[in-house]
């Protein structure tokens, strides 16, 4: 029997309509060999942690291109905490200024990847993590 696949959830969440870039890494992490599970576009933070307990997920992903990657973020953190889930990588992509990281990092997110970031590093980051 093979090694369990690393399994991601990728979260769109709140009103925003652009799911272009969540869907080409989406594919890009199930080439890389994950298991991927796609939450569709207008999630709500609550959607998105209770998919997250049901499917027993490695990775959170968010994707967020409406300027609310902040409070949102803030958000999933918190509701992570009420719900015990401590083992799960979070990372974050989408429209994010570079001014905005350290606070990420401060809220407890893992990996902030900005648009345009090289699939690659998504990739190996998410491998280097879940192996720690």
């Amino acid at each position: 029997m093979g090694e369990r696949k690393t399994r991601v959830l990728v979260g769109k969440p709140g009103l925003d309509g652009h799911d272009r870039g969540a869907k080409v890494v989406a594919l890009a992490l199930k080439d890389a060999g994950m298991e991927v599970i796609y939450t569709g576009l207008h999630q709500t933070v609550p959607s998105i942690v209770k998919q997250a307990l049901q499917e027993a997920v490695d990775v959170i992903g968010l994707s967020i291109m409406s300027g609310a990657h902040i409070p949102i973020s803030r958000k999933l953190m918190d509701m992570m905490k009420e719900e015990g889930i401590v083992n799960v990588i979070v990372i974050v992509g989408g429209v994010i200024p570079n001014k905005d990281i350290p606070l990420l990092k401060e809220l407890g997110i893992d990996g902030v990847f900005p648009g345009g970031s090289p699939f690659e590093e998504i990739i190996q980051f998410i491998q280097q993590s879940v192996r720690e």
